[in-house]
């Protein structure tokens, strides 16, 4: 390379390096959940909008939505879409069924960064018996189209699938429909979904559970397990699952978390700053994985808006990053 050609490229280097500096990107590992279940929430157009003037760069939402799909088109921003519920028998006993949703639902809509497919949420009982069906039927159909390169297919699972959860160490899956589960992410090379909420396990166990170790802020060590130390419970619950899912034979088996966040209201240390502390921390930390598995840890927020509408506890509908005015229930940082 000539001196002159040299000096050239040095001098593109190094403006491309303070462009980056100037201009940082938003965390490539983290994304957020936009659930529907208010009466007062923003159109979907402004909501895609919204994400991206936040620079959140990846959406999981609950059911196929057409008007999301639509604003979504030539966004980017990538996309977990689950399988409503009421849907699993007729998608695990008729390969068709399968075949249509897809078509219908991922194949129709060109420009939508489809990343994953999640086969129910959080189910449990009979409700759990026709994951593996419907999930095997969907990949069929996926891989027919010559997309399972490129579109995960998986269920998203409560962390009480697990058992023996402390030290992570000693857990296990207690959950019977998770064995085949994971024998089937493990053949086909598709990650296992987890939501995972350190709130809940605080909340439920105040008297065993430190709150600064499930908010980030403890200054040391408070649970050591082996040749692992854990200043987080996040962390601790995470790798709980890594643990379990070797113990089913599934050590290859990737982890995303699909949900976890903290209330701002409603409950035990539901105030704005622990909310905030918490998701802005997950921000901050899941790029570093967790100390089983170091590394980036793909992670969902719970939730884009407080949903008004949603039912249960009252925690339920204050788990929002933005009201549905659109303005912040508190500052975050995604970059």
């Amino acid at each position: 390379m000539s001196m002159a050609r040299r000096d050239a490229f040095s001098l593109v280097a190094l403006a491309l390096f303070i462009l980056l500096a100037a201009n940082p990107t938003s965390v490539e590992s983290i994304g957020v959940c936009y659930g529907m279940l208010g009466n007062d929430l923003p159109s979907r157009s402004d909501v895609v909008k919204l994400y991206q003037t936040k620079g959140i760069r990846a959406m999981r939402i609950y059911a196929p939505d057409r008007d999301t799909f639509n604003a979504l088109k030539g966004t980017g921003i990538e996309l977990i879409v689950d399988v409503p519920k009421d849907l699993l028998p007729s998608l695990a006993n008729d390969a068709s069924a399968a075949t249509n949703w897809v078509q219908n639902n991922i194949l129709a809509y060109d420009g939508v960064s489809f990343k994953y497919i999640a086969v129910g949420n959080e189910l449990i009982g009979n409700d759990a018996n026709n994951i593996l069906g419907a999930m095997s039927n969907i990949w069929d159909a996926i891989c027919s189209a010559g997309r399972c390169g490129q579109i995960k297919v998986s269920t998203s699972v409560r962390f009480d699938v697990l058992t023996n959860t402390y030290p992570p160490s000693n857990s296990v899956f207690g959950a019977s429909h998770m064995g085949p589960i994971v024998n089937f992410l493990k053949n086909t090379g598709n990650p296992l979904l987890v939501n995972v909420y350190p709130y809940f396990s605080y909340a439920g166990n105040q008297d065993q559970i430190r709150l600064d170790y499930a908010l980030f802020t403890a200054s040391g060590t408070v649970v050591t397990d082996g040749q692992y130390q854990y200043n987080n419970l996040f962390d601790a619950m995470v790798d709980s699952v890594y643990y379990a899912l070797e113990k089913a034979g599934g050590s290859s088996v990737g982890v995303v978390v699909s949900e976890s966040g903290w209330p701002s209201a409603g409950g035990a240390a539901t105030t704005v700053d622990n909310a905030r502390t918490y998701n802005q921390n997950l921000i901050n930390h899941v790029r570093n994985g967790t100390p089983k598995r170091p590394g980036n840890l793909e992670t969902y927020i719970f939730a884009m808006f407080n949903e008004n509408q949603k039912t249960g506890d009252d925690t339920e509908r204050h788990f929002g990053l933005f009201y549905p005015n659109q303005t912040s229930v508190y500052s975050i940082n995604f970059n």
